[in-house]
């Protein structure tokens, strides 16, 4: 399986004017294809294919408008092309239903004002990591590593971004197969919320730790900052840094845990199983704050690929399960019921139940249900041994 795994980089001044160099190339080269195939598409000409493209950026690279082009890595300006004509695939086979998911839309033009800015240096550029733990990248120089822990195996690509905040990161592609983690025989079933983040079909809640909420006092008080200070100063440009500083402390102390926790209910539990919920319609009503600040997607997506890593089961529910309407101990049917509902007894059978527990351990069966028909589970009843008065039919029936 191949994976990802970032570092902090430091680059020098100078690094830094290269670096800057080889986003602004890597970005005029992905544009200048986007606005060819745009041109002949208005036009009527044929879809310029990838080799088309490729020749168009050798042929520019010799005229004295592109001529600084050279100055850059050539792999990062095809890696640019590649990045485009990845974009238009994907976007050809969400419009032919190929793809599945919302719909994708037509790449757009990049912008040196965008968030983040990112170059890729393959195996043909020669990149290398020095014994001094450096980072060499060719037409850049040797930039210097946080290694906060070792790589699994030798990369294949390393990615080179830089984000709002203005900090580097080097995004290494490597193969790694750590094998199945030691079979455990239980199975667990996860309702995700906002009170709790998550509640466990064995009873257990982990809290919701509500990072940018905690974060909203400096947050403000930085924001405040930036609005008075005048647009295109220098002030405002340190100002906006400092606000997209907090932004990224609290997105990555929201990843750091998320990772934690998805860790650890994949080490615990043999089977994983989750409520496919709809979080882009969810950020789209009077909670959608803490909807966003809560990352139920990253959460269920590492537990994805972490099953998928070390030998686990995991599966998604449909989100139209009525898990808060159905009684987990007998099965009936309660009907819905307000969110200012926490706490119901069933009719049929008595039973007290928590909202988010009860609603965790029938998903924990819808689950296991599914998994079972999935994985070669007889969904209608197997043969049986027939008794003697069933054997065979009377001589004297019709």
């Amino acid at each position: 399986m191949q994976l990802r795994d970032n570092y902090r980089l430091y680059p020098a001044p100078g690094q830094r004017q290269a670096l800057a160099r080889a986003f602004g190339c890597a970005r005029v080269v992905f544009n200048d294809g986007l606005r060819a195939r745009q041109d002949a598409h208005a036009a009527g000409l044929p879809y310029l294919t990838d080799g088309e493209l490729s020749s168009r950026l050798t042929t520019a690279k010799a005229t004295p408008e592109r001529a600084w082009l050279g100055e850059v890595s050539a792999v990062i300006l095809q890696q640019a092309l590649a990045d485009l004509n990845a974009a238009y695939r994907n976007f050809f086979a969400s419009l032919h239903g190929e793809r599945n998911g919302p719909g994708i839309a037509p790449p757009r033009f990049r912008s040196r004002k965008d968030r983040r800015q990112a170059v890729r240096f393959t195996a043909n550029a020669r990149f290398k990591i020095l014994p001094d733990g450096k980072l060499r990248l060719p037409k850049v120089g040797d930039v210097q590593v946080r290694w906060s822990r070792e790589l699994p195996s030798e990369p294949s690509s390393v990615t080179v971004i830089v984000d709002a905040a203005g900090r580097y990161f080097a995004s290494f592609v490597v193969n790694t197969e750590p094998g199945p983690l030691p079979e455990t025989g239980s199975a667990v079933g996860i309702d995700l919320g906002l009170t709790h983040f998550a509640v466990l079909s064995d009873g257990r809640k982990v809290a919701n730790p509500r990072f940018l909420r905690r974060a909203e006092r400096r947050l403000r008080k930085a924001q405040k900052a930036l609005s008075r200070k005048a647009r295109g100063s220098s002030n405002r440009d340190k100002a906006r840094v400092r606000v997209a500083r907090v932004h990224g402390r609290v997105a990555d102390t929201r990843r750091d845990w998320l990772h934690k926790e998805s860790t650890r209910v994949i080490r615990e539990n043999q089977a994983v199983y989750a409520e496919d919920l709809c979080v882009s319609g969810l950020g789209r009503t009077r909670l959608a704050k803490s909807v966003h600040d809560a990352g139920w997607s990253a959460f269920t997506g590492m537990l994805e690929y972490k099953a998928r890593l070390y030998g686990r089961t995991f599966r998604r529910i449909g989100r139209f399960e009525p898990t808060s309407q159905v009684c987990s101990a007998c099965g009936v049917k309660d009907g819905p019921k307000p969110l200012s509902v926490r706490a119901w007894t069933c009719a049929a059978c008595g039973t007290m139940h928590d909202r988010d527990v009860n609603a965790a351990r029938n998903i924990l069966a819808a689950g296991r249900a599914d998994s079972l028909n999935a994985c070669g589970g007889d969904v209608r009843p197997g043969r049986a041994l027939a008794v003697a008065s069933e054997a065979g039919s009377r001589r004297g029936a019709a």
